[in-house]
């Protein structure tokens, strides 16, 4: 019977993708993407459950298998619970015990069918909930322009019972998800490069060394070419001054 998965069997088709409708009276941010990564379906699944860690997931501390099974129908059920840091808003961390406000679980519902290569995963925090509750749906198929492709159609609904400050918390909300999603884009690129023997692209932090190292020799160079300017122009000036001597 499984442990009661909230991942509906989702197909790459505009019923899968459709806007859940919130509870009346609830006011929710909705986010939809879709992303293309330039690997097959195959490569992609195997490289799902090896994403982390990368150099792009410092923030994600712990994964853990909860649940999985295999149905009378070949598709793979899994549940797993994720424990990520969560930086609050300062305001927000008054709120909550100082050993809870910087961590976040995470329960990961998935179903996959391999025989029509879709994979759909449903997430939710289960924790701060009364602060924010963010919901993510993303189904994994075949792009339909580009076989050996694979598309991601991603739905997210943030929400607040926070009185007086749930508009706030979602703006928040919504804009922090936004550069998850860049982050978790180019973690996915980053393992699928690797699984596949590629050399992975520079992460952020060697990027950010060699741009710093760059800046350092730029400085320098401009250094020493204003000591030689000044050099040639003192040489001018005493050249100058034994003339009129």
């Amino acid at each position: 019977p499984g442990p009661g998965l909230r991942v509906p069997p989702g197909l790459c088709t505009p019923d899968a993708a459709r806007v859940l409708t919130p509870p009346a009276g609830t006011m929710v941010k909705y986010f939809l993407g879709h992303s293309v990564l330039r690997s097959s379906w195959d490569q992609v699944f195997a490289a799902f459950w090896q994403r982390y860690p990368n150099p792009y997931s410092k923030h994600v501390l712990t994964e853990d298998i909860v649940h999985r099974e295999v149905t009378p129908d070949q598709k793979l059920l899994s549940r797993r619970l994720l424990t990520k840091t969560n930086r609050m808003p300062r305001w927000a961390e008054r709120l909550f015990p100082a050993n809870v406000a910087h961590s976040v679980y995470i329960l990961e519902d998935s179903i996959v069918d391999p025989q029509n290569q879709t994979m759909t995963t449903f997430t939710w925090n289960i924790n701060h909930a009364r602060l924010m509750v963010v919901e993510e749906r993303c189904v994994y198929c075949v792009n339909s322009d580009n076989s050996g492709w694979t598309e991601i159609r991603r739905e997210a609904w943030v929400s607040s019972s926070l009185f007086g400050v749930s508009r706030a918390v979602q703006e928040f909300g919504l804009a922090r998800f936004k550069s998850n999603v860049t982050k978790s884009m180019k973690g996915f690129e980053y393992i699928l490069a690797k699984l596949q023997g590629e050399a992975p692209s520079k992460t952020l932090v060697e990027t950010a060394k060699e741009a710093k190292e760059k800046a350092k020799e730029t400085a320098l160079a401009a250094t020493e070419k204003a000591k030689d300017l000044a050099s040639k122009a003192a040489t001018k000036k005493q050249q100058q001054q034994q003339q009129f001597v």
